[in-house]
């Protein structure tokens, strides 16, 4: 018998569709995964055992092969360690295949059946809801997948009420949209005293959506303006929050397991390299540049970032996207800073004094 259990993995800010097919066969005894998992994918072996154990279940004696198509597709993430374990307990015949496939599910399981938050939950509801799926996830961040709208979704606390769902000896309830907390105020420009100039330049760059450079002697209150800019701006639509959140989620940066509404502000420090300006590493994660769309990128000390990291923002300045093109991956996030559909030239003062 073959369990197929839907679930999903990233290429940038899309999401593909990865189907976990879970076979039992006679043969020696054996647990293999494939399909081009990579190193937290296949140490997700050991953590589905110890969960099932917790459950007081034992794998059975057979070859046991879990096969994440499509298999030319990289696999990366603990995320799969659910879409596992449940396949199993559908080819046990503990869950019913056919109601556990109506779903898509992801989750990373503790060594106790625990479930553990993991990144990309959002786009990951939006996406089932797009196939007319139901999700299953973490109870932490059921919150945030109820965004995705009229779905069905299980968040779980572990395993075990997974299984006394299907079972109809316990009902999870929905999880109900939430947007994290916004007592944390953006800073108020009536904190800086003088700078009058500064200020009206900071307004029109608000406004206007401009680029903005800033020339001056240190203390003179750069930062500090700087910190201040998203306070000007626009509160965000909802288009705009769904954007900026679904980035975040991806990066596994959703506080309280909402959405947020306040603008991006991202300072990088200036030793930062270009994969973390612009995106990539191992897995082409969201730059900072990405992380600040709709919001603001403050580059502080200017002159004393890498060369190549700021030559590389040229793009993303100009398109609103970052592209990271590597020989196992090419992806692309939003990265339009400031939010507006042209960025203008920059514009260049000195405060006084």
């Amino acid at each position: 018998m073959v369990a197929c259990v839907n679930s999903v993995a990233f290429q940038g800010i899309n999401v593909l569709d990865v189907d976990v097919q879970v076979q039992m066969s006679d043969g020696l005894p054996a647990f293999t995964i494939v399909g081009l998992p990579d190193k937290a994918v296949a140490e997700s072996r050991e953590r589905v055992r110890a969960a099932l154990g917790a459950l007081a279940l034992a794998l059975p004696p057979k070859r046991i092969t879990v096969n994440l198509a499509p298999a030319d597709l990289l696999k990366e993430g603990s995320h799969f360690d659910l879409p596992i374990g449940l396949g199993l307990l559908a080819a046990m015949g503990v869950l019913p295949a056919d109601e556990v496939a109506e779903y898509t599910a992801l989750g990373e399981l503790a060594l106790d059946g625990a479930l553990a938050a993991v990144t990309g939950v959002l786009p990951a509801a939006v996406h089932a809801g797009a196939g007319r799926r139901g999700l299953i996830c973490p109870a932490a961040q059921g919150a945030e997948a109820a965004w995705a709208g009229e779905i069905e979704i299980l968040a779980a606390p572990d395993l075990l009420s997974i299984v006394n769902h299907f079972k109809g000896t316990q009902v999870l309830t929905p999880p109900q949209a939430k947007v994290a907390s916004t007592d944390a105020t953006y800073p108020d420009m009536r904190d800086i005293k003088g700078q009058e100039t500064a200020k009206r330049a900071l307004e029109i760059a608000a406004a206007g959506g401009h680029n903005l450079l800033m020339v001056g002697p240190p203390g003179a209150g750069k930062s500090m303006l700087a910190a201040r800019l998203p306070g000007l701006m626009p509160p965000m639509d909802a288009r705009e929050i769904l954007e900026v959140s679904m980035i975040h989620s991806l990066a596994g940066q959703l506080s309280e397991g909402g959405l947020t509404r306040q603008r991006p502000f991202r300072d990088p420090h200036h030793s930062a390299s270009v994969p973390a300006i612009v995106g990539g590493g191992a897995r082409a994660r969201p730059g900072e540049v990405s992380l600040a769309h709709l919001g603001v990128l403050f580059l502080d000390q200017l002159p004393e970032f890498q060369r190549a990291a700021v030559e590389a923002l040229r793009q993303p300045l100009e398109t609103g996207r970052a592209t990271v093109a590597r020989a196992n991956a090419h992806v692309s996030y939003p990265a339009r800073v400031p939010p507006l559909a042209h960025p203008q030239p920059v514009r260049a003062f000195r405060p006084p004094g």
